[in-house]
């Protein structure tokens, strides 16, 4: 085989696994998700998952955000790895690596929009529990921290979203912002390796996710520089309301009964 007819085979698989439209809004979508989780540590997929599902559907954007976001975030780990709890993150871990195959098995087999509307009300709840202030102050344990490991490795599973529990746990312990947003990117790194291993034996990762990871990985990256830098900068609580009013923007926007405004 030519060089040339190399390139041509390569592009010709490489359009064909693209949607036919939508690309230019994802790429925005991935933007803004970025910033979120470069800034706070999480709420890229409440972001990303419900805006990008009314695209391209739930079982293609989550192992679309697991892959970009597990290639983005590299330089995240070395500093996360200094500044965390390594071992109440392990703890917390070994609960996700329970949930997370069950939360694969659920978007691999659930109803495409069955599944969009539950990641609506997913991500609509989960939104109210941080916007609640509720945060647990009780006594950490290694069973509690590993069954909240559980419950959010469950929702990374089936759609990305395991990071308001986790930060509704962790938020409410002695622990600053600093220790707690170390913690969350340290967690998710781990988690984010149990749910490519268990995506990957479930069949989530198809030609279109790799394409679409290179159209929008560029995207998501600089979001994710720009909140890195904008941590320590900006005042945590007006991000904060800033991240609450996108992700409520998101789980409105991405229900199935507004698709016109996407498509």
């Amino acid at each position: 085989m030519t060089l040339d007819a190399l390139v041509d085979g390569v592009h010709a698989w490489f359009t064909a696994a693209l949607p036919d439209q939508g690309i230019y809004a994802l790429m925005v979508f991935a933007f803004i998700a970025g910033l979120a989780r470069g800034f706070s540590g999480f709420g890229a997929a409440l972001i990303f998952v419900p805006l990008g599902g009314a695209i391209v559907g739930p079982k293609l954007i989550s192992p679309i955000l697991l892959v970009i976001d597990g290639v983005a975030s590299l330089g995240m780990i070395p500093p996360a790895w200094r500044g965390a709890n390594r071992r109440e993150v392990f703890v917390m871990a070994a609960g996700a690596a329970l949930g997370i195959p069950a939360g694969t098995a659920i978007l691999a087999l659930l109803d495409p929009l069955l599944l969009r509307w539950s990641i609506t009300i997913i991500a609509s709840c989960l939104l109210a529990l941080l916007v609640s202030g509720w945060r647990y102050h009780g006594e950490a344990s290694a069973p509690l921290t590993s069954g909240v490991g559980l419950i959010a490795g469950l929702f990374s599973g089936a759609a990305q979203l395991g990071g308001p529990p986790v930060v509704a746990y962790w938020l409410g312990g002695k622990s600053d912002f600093t220790r707690v947003r170390a913690n969350v990117v340290l967690y998710f790194s781990i988690s984010s390796v149990l749910s490519a291993i268990s995506y990957y034996f479930g069949g989530l990762f198809v030609p279109a996710v790799f394409a679409l990871t290179v159209v929008v990985l560029p995207s998501y990256a600089v979001g994710l520089y720009g909140g890195s830098k904008l941590f320590g900068l900006a005042e945590e609580r007006t991000f904060r309301i800033a991240c609450y009013v996108l992700i409520a923007a998101a789980a409105i926007i991405g229900m199935p009964l507004l698709d016109g405004v996407l498509r």
